[in-house]
């Protein structure tokens, strides 16, 4: 499929009134379904620990989920699945960001050895690159069964001040990568992530006129049919992350349906280094009284009220003035069952550069 780089020039400018500082409508499914979704990055590289799973660690996730019946499904597949009027089941998605040379090395064998599945995102302007797969290579996981997605040409920044000059970067970026993938392995690409987890509305809005399913975030949580699949939320797992106990946690958690995100930035008691985050969700069979928040794995501060109908509004402020670029707002709450409940939410600082 051709694209019109002024096509989506338009749409990046005109597309979307959505921000990535405001106001966040989510998308809803008639009938909840979950999928627990995880990003890895290298495999048994040992050079990268923050990026890095040992192939033991890898293993000891993909023989609990063998042993306890899960199926996995590719990236896309999983938001195939969500839409779907399928009963529930219990699967699982595996994905993989930037396409190194060590999933196909040590990732790949024990995928197969267990009978599952991932999706690899790639980043084209890698391709080939030392320490990264090549055309060939990424061909061989194509006849493999591998999903390949995309992740960008560049795999840059695109989150700034000038907005609609980022925007129309973004989409050039996209078509350049779409195409590329296609060139060499024979299918455009139905999956994307977006680079550092870094998007907006307008970026969202580029993504789904190109006719992808969905877009993958790096905020923690849970992808369900009540969720938004152009920022599908996945657990990041590696040494530090990584654990078997850890990860059989992050795969029992139940997601949060949240109905809207506000961040205020500017006036009342928010600023762009420490903004109010508003969060609104059904109270449901929630424990809210238990309710804790995080940001950056700290306390924060927050408030909490019912509103009218059953609704929760949570309001959750920082404790410390915020000095990353991105910062991660994370809520957990039990419900009356006992079983735990996750959302988290990225505010990106385009001035701070990494």
């Amino acid at each position: 499929m051709k694209y019109s780089l002024i096509f989506y020039i338009l749409l990046a400018v005109f597309g979307s009134d959505g921000e990535n500082n405001g106001s966040v409508p989510i998308q809803k499914s008639s009938v909840q379904k979950i999928v627990p979704t995880f990003v890895y990055h290298r495999f048994g590289d040992d050079r990268y620990p923050s990026t890095n799973i040992s192939n033991g660690a890898f293993e000891s996730h993909l023989k609990h989920l063998k042993e306890n019946g899960y199926k996995s499904l590719s990236f896309s597949e999983s938001i195939d699945y969500l839409q779907s009027r399928q009963k529930a089941q219990k699967v699982v998605c595996l994905t993989v960001d930037d396409g190194y040379k060590s999933f196909i090395e040590n990732g790949l064998p024990l995928l197969r050895a267990y009978g599952f599945t991932a999706t690899v995102f790639v980043n084209t302007a890698s391709v080939g690159n030392p320490d990264y797969l090549d055309w060939e290579q990424l061909k061989t996981l194509k006849e493999a069964g591998i999903e390949i997605g995309n992740h960008s040409d560049s795999h840059a920044y695109f989150l700034s001040d000038s907005l609609d000059t980022e925007r129309q970067r973004f989409g050039a970026d996209l078509i350049k990568s779409q195409a590329l993938i296609e060139e060499h392995l024979g299918v455009a690409p139905t999956a994307f992530a977006f680079p550092y987890g870094e998007f907006d509305e307008q970026m969202k809005t580029i993504v789904k006129g190109m006719g992808l399913k969905g877009a993958a975030a790096q905020s923690s949580g849970v992808n369900s049919s009540e969720g938004d699949f152009y920022q599908v939320p996945r657990f990041p797992m590696s040494d530090r992350y990584g654990q078997i106990g850890s990860f059989i946690e992050k795969l029992g958690m139940l997601p949060i349906s949240v109905d809207k995100v506000e961040a205020i930035s500017t006036g009342y008691s928010g600023t762009k280094d420490n903004p109010r985050i508003i969060f609104k969700f059904k109270e449901s069979n929630l424990r809210v009284e238990q309710l804790q928040c995080f940001v950056q794995g700290k306390r924060c501060s927050k408030s909490l009220r019912i509103l009218r109908g059953g609704q929760v509004q949570l309001s959750v402020k920082s404790k410390q003035v915020l000095t990353n670029r991105r910062s991660l707002y994370t809520i957990t709450v039990p419900d009356k069952e006992g079983k735990w409940h996750w959302y988290s939410y990225t505010w990106v600082i385009p001035t701070i550069e990494e």
